[in-house]
């Protein structure tokens, strides 16, 4: 636009210039007057008349023109300076003129600009924004291929409430992923590769909880000489977790050393016949191994309204390795017919590498796969224990200990929770009575008939449990093994690399160590700020909206104003010096993950006990979303890491992904049946599927009561968090101006960027959203100058324009 117009004054000025030169030869021909004479009118040329010769008169008048030139050179030099020159001045004059005329031009663009992006673009070079700035370059623009990206899907495949299993798109006419419309995208690239291309582009979207674990490696991974004696243990166990080779070296050996320890067993026919319960608390105790009930501990929900803090033993079915299935028609579980046999087949492969011999392995493996049975008949599904009222039971260890008296109840839960004190007056919660009893039942009747034998097939379900307790810490094969025959059950999932399983481990040993570092590195009072900001631009956003009544606008904004929102603090996470203390017995060994592992199980147990006296809430490293303590809405660390939130970021960056997942998760948390209370969010969650419905095709469109009323309430939930997250960074733009950026994108450019980044995000409510979150940025760029760039996206020959949201 410039140029054209610079091209204009150019010729503007070249115009005058001619203009200018013609009248300097017109007044260079006029004849030279005396001085007191000049004001006077000069006589007009003769004409030539028609009875003079022709010829005469041409020679007359080149005379007249011959003395004029030569009384041209004392005209010039009697005329004054600034006439001499006139010519290079009236052209400096016209230059000066088009550079003002353009350089209001550029001053005008700019401060639109600026004025849109609030303030100029200064670049961020801390080391933070410089990996992140790495990061955005290897990342699709929004602004430069938006129909590559905002039609880019990843996470639920569900669109339409009757859809089955159907993809994102397909069925849509004209849409990309529709296979039977290859002609209505130019330049389509193979099935296989397209695909490739795909899951590429999801691998370099920001998933909370795998960013997470990412940090989590880089901070394990660090080089820091001055960490502390319970660091230097959480990164040592972490090491030795990644020493594979070790692993693969050792072989079944320590295992089969541990099983020793418990008095051997029958299958390698050295079985010194211990006492059932006594093997039992010496595996609840020191292995964390349940293999005929689950335990944990939590609260009563039936207390929740009396506002304690009182936490509960609370006892449930266990995790049966065998694989089994509910039958609807008997209301009772069944061990599924068609995986008996390879689960037969794995169950002899574990003991053939247990060194078990051959002969002895059917008899032990059959009985087994017996006794499972057994108890996957007592066991029932969740939704049938919730309808039957069988959950949150509440009786002491006395009364369960009638119920069940196989288990000395008492004696197995003080092992577990030494050295806390507990008595059988004590009350516990129980999940599943009927399983509870009819386990008891079945474990007497095995020991009456089967414990006097050489056979013990009670003792081998308790060592073949132990063993898959301990297969995070033993040779490839055992965990081959079980991941073949996790794919034979149909489970497609791709194994998890090493560093995240090692994450993993390293959270439930040192948890508390992990939550110290995490924190260290947050940036707590930048983190904070923008928590009240976001929290203060909501409560403001939600009074622009249409209630159904004043009533039920009232209760909500009264609701919501009871709440304070706040980062988990430090006060609640443990201070070096006392995680010293903590882990002072602890011993890791930097080249045996097993017996490292095994302290991990000890240190799980006391992590449990301490869960049953702490009145506090402990800070859960691995949280990502924020919860409810009373009338706190608490944030964990976990949300405010790179690439999500650093303190070095430009605020577009960190309002742009933090922001927009703060109020998301806010609303989740408070409202989450809010689209019954107002008309807008029907209304604008209308306008803003029309948006995607007209960049893709009007087939089955029209209305957005295709959508179910979850779908509905998630798409404007999510457009609505956006809208917060960008209100919130304007006002802390006008409270402290001035901002950074990178790779020079404008301010509003940068926020919509770290919000696509995030558009892969996953939640318990990720199912309902109807269309990928980053399509927000088109209808939110829909309004007058706010966005750098018009984005214009359409597989239709012709997009009619739509309307703001």
């Amino acid at each position: 636009m410039w140029n054209i117009k610079g091209r204009g004054c150019a010729r503007w000025g070249n115009t005058a210039t001619m203009s200018q030169s013609q009248t300097e030869l017109q007044e260079l021909e006029r004849p030279v007057q005396p001085e007191p004479e000049r004001n006077h009118r000069l006589p007009p040329r003769p004409e030539p008349r028609h009875s003079e010769d022709p010829l005469q008169v041409l020679q007359q008048n080149q005379r007249q023109h011959m003395l004029q030139q030569q009384q041209l050179p004392e005209q010039l030099q009697n005329q004054p300076l600034w006439i001499k020159h006139k010519r290079p001045i009236l052209l400096l004059l016209g230059l000066s003129l088009c550079a003002a005329i353009l350089g209001l031009i550029f001053y005008t663009h700019y401060k639109l600009h600026t004025k849109n992006n609030n303030q100029p673009v200064t670049p961020c070079v801390s080391p933070a924004c410089r990996k992140a700035s790495a990061r955005l370059s290897t990342s699709i623009d929004p602004f430069t291929q938006p129909c590559d990206y905002f039609l880019f899907t990843c996470g639920s495949d569900t669109l339409w409430q009757d859809s089955g299993s159907r993809q994102r798109g397909q069925g849509i006419p004209g849409h990309p992923q529709n296979q039977m419309e290859k002609s209505a995208w130019p330049g389509r690239v193979p099935e296989n590769e397209e695909k490739l291309q795909r899951r590429r582009g999801k691998d370099k979207t920001l998933n909370r909880k795998t960013v997470l674990l990412q940090h989590l490696k880089e901070i394990l991974e660090s080089n820091d000489m001055l960490n502390s004696s319970a660091v230097q243990k959480a990164k040592g166990f972490y090491h030795s977790c990644l020493d594979t080779s070790s692993l693969e070296n050792t072989g079944a050996e320590p295992f089969l050393t541990l099983v020793q320890k418990l008095g051997g067993w029958a299958v390698s026919g050295k079985w010194n016949r211990t006492d059932f319960n006594s093997t039992l608390r010496l595996l609840m105790r020191d292995y964390a191994t349940f293999p005929f009930f689950n335990l944990y501990v939590g609260k009563d929900p039936n207390e929740i309204g009396q506002k304690t803090t009182k936490r509960y033993i609370q006892i449930d079915q266990p995790d049966l390795l065998i694989p089994i299935e509910w039958n609807s028609k008997t209301q009772k579980s069944e061990a599924k017919t068609e995986t008996l046999r390879p689960f037969l087949a794995s169950c002899q492969r574990y003991l053939a590498m247990l060194g078990a011999p051959p002969s002895n392995r059917m008899i032990h493996v059959g009985l087994f796969i017996s006794l499972s049975s057994e108890l996957a008949v007592a066991a029932s599904p969740l939704h049938y224990r919730l309808v039957k009222g069988q959950l949150h039971q509440r009786m002491t260890i006395k009364e369960l200990q009638e119920q069940a008296p196989a288990i000395d109840w008492l004696g197995c839960l003080q092992a577990t929770f030494h050295p806390l004190s507990l008595s059988e007056d004590d009350h516990v919660l129980l999940h599943n009575l009927p399983y509870i009893a009819q386990m008891s039942r079945i474990i007497t009747k095995w020991l009456n008939k089967h414990e006097t034998s050489t056979s013990g097939p009670l003792h081998t379900f308790m060592v073949l449990s132990l063993l898959h307790t301990m297969m995070p810490a033993m040779d490839s094969r055992f965990s081959d093994t079980r991941r073949n025959f996790s794919v034979i059950l149909g489970n497609t999932d791709q194994e998890a690399p090493r560093w995240k399983h090692c994450v993993l481990e390293t959270e439930r040993g040192f948890g508390s160590v992990l939550t110290h570092l995490l924190s260290e590195r947050t940036a707590q009072r930048e983190a904070e700020e923008t928590i009240q900001n976001v929290f203060s631009t909501f409560k403001a956003k939600l009074h622009e909206l249409n209630w159904m009544d004043q009533k039920t606008h009232q209760l909500v904004m009264e609701k919501i104003h009871s709440f304070t929102p706040r980062l988990w603090t430090s006060e609640e996470i443990s201070r070096g010096a006392e995680l010293d203390l903590t882990f002072s017995e602890v011993t890791v060994s930097t080249h045996s993950f097993f017996s490292n592992y095994v302290q991990l199980l000890s240190l799980w147990q006391k992590r449990r006990s301490k869960l049953l006296t702490d009145p506090s809430e402990p800070a859960d490293i691995m949280s990502v979303t924020p919860v409810l303590l009373g009338k706190d809405i608490v944030f964990p660390v976990g949300m405010f890491i790179p690439p999500l939130f650093h303190s070095t970021y430009p605020r577009a960056m960190n309002y742009g992904a933090a922001g927009f997942l703060i109020t998301k998760d806010i609303i989740h948390l408070l409202l989450p049946e809010i689209l019954s209370h107002s008309e807008t969010m029907r209304a604008v969650g209308k306008c803003v599927w029309d948006h995607y419905l007209t960049v893709t095709d009007g087939a089955g469109r029209g209305s957005v009561s295709r959508l179910s009323a979850a779908q509905q309430q998630e798409l404007w939930l999510q457009y609505f968090a956006l809208q917060v997250a960008l209100q919130a960074y304007q006002q802390s733009l006008r409270q402290r101006p001035g901002d950074s950026s990178l790779s020079g994108l404008s301010h509003t450019h940068l926020f919509l960027t770290a919000f696509s980044q995030i558009n892969c995000d996953t939640d318990p409510y990720w199912e309902f959203m109807p269309l990928e979150p980053s399509f927000l940025i088109t209808v939110i760029c829909a309004k007058t100058n706010l966005c750098p760039t018009s984005l214009q996206c359409s597989l239709r020959p012709q997009q009619s324009s739509v309307q703001t949201c």
